[in-house]
């Protein structure tokens, strides 16, 4: 999806989302779910600094940003942006396409969580792996990244959904497999959670 087409869709996004979340069905089942989840792993009493790859209208970050973290955010999206930014006007949040990677002037800060929700799909599985690769250089040792979308733990179950949704199903975007991942990053540690047919949440960390 192009720039231009996301701009459009920025004003729909949140009404979009709460009908296919109210369905139950592709690609937003269970959202809500996914989105506490990231939360929950994320939020604590202490402080951390968090990366937020794709933060569309801050639904989930807005939350973390309430609860005193240091936001920072990247969107390729214009009118994405200056919706953040009126939510979250300390945040620093830039106008950037994470699928090369992170911008000159947050290459030397080091994250204790890098979140993406709804939002890695649009990076092909060899751009995912480059981005993850990269992005550890600026996670904590005891930090992680977590993907929330729409993501299975194997090709069988993505399958079976898109069978399921076929009607509206996207063959332009690459969901998370979380078995391939796992094979293609031998190195870290990789867990999923799946909370719905066609939706859960993929943690990954450094190994010991």
């Amino acid at each position: 999806m192009r720039d231009s087409e996301f701009n459009l869709w920025a004003k729909d996004y949140d009404m979009d989302v709460k009908k296919s979340e109210r369905e139950n069905r592709y690609p937003f089942a269970a959202y809500k779910e996914v989105l506490d989840t990231v939360y929950s792993k994320v939020s604590g009493y202490e402080k951390k600094i968090i990366l937020d790859l794709g933060f569309g209208t801050g639904v989930l970050t807005k939350r973390l940003y309430d609860d005193g973290h240091k936001i920072y955010g990247l969107d390729f999206s214009e009118e994405m942006l200056k919706i953040s930014k009126s939510k979250m006007p300390e945040a620093i949040l830039k106008q950037f396409d994470f699928s090369k990677g992170l911008p000159e002037e947050f290459s030397n800060i080091i994250f204790d969580y890098i979140i993406s929700t709804y939002a890695i799909h649009h990076l092909t599985d060899e751009q995912k792996i480059k981005l993850i690769t990269e992005i550890l250089r600026n996670l904590k040792d005891d930090g992680a990244i977590i993907f929330g979308d729409v993501a299975f733990e194997n090709t069988e179950e993505m399958l079976k959904a898109k069978e399921k949704d076929k009607d509206i199903w996207d063959d332009e975007e690459h969901y998370i497999i979380s078995d391939k991942i796992a094979k293609l990053l031998p190195y870290l540690k990789v867990n999923f959670e799946k909370l719905s047919y066609c939706s859960g949440v993929l943690t990954i960390r450094k190994s010991d």
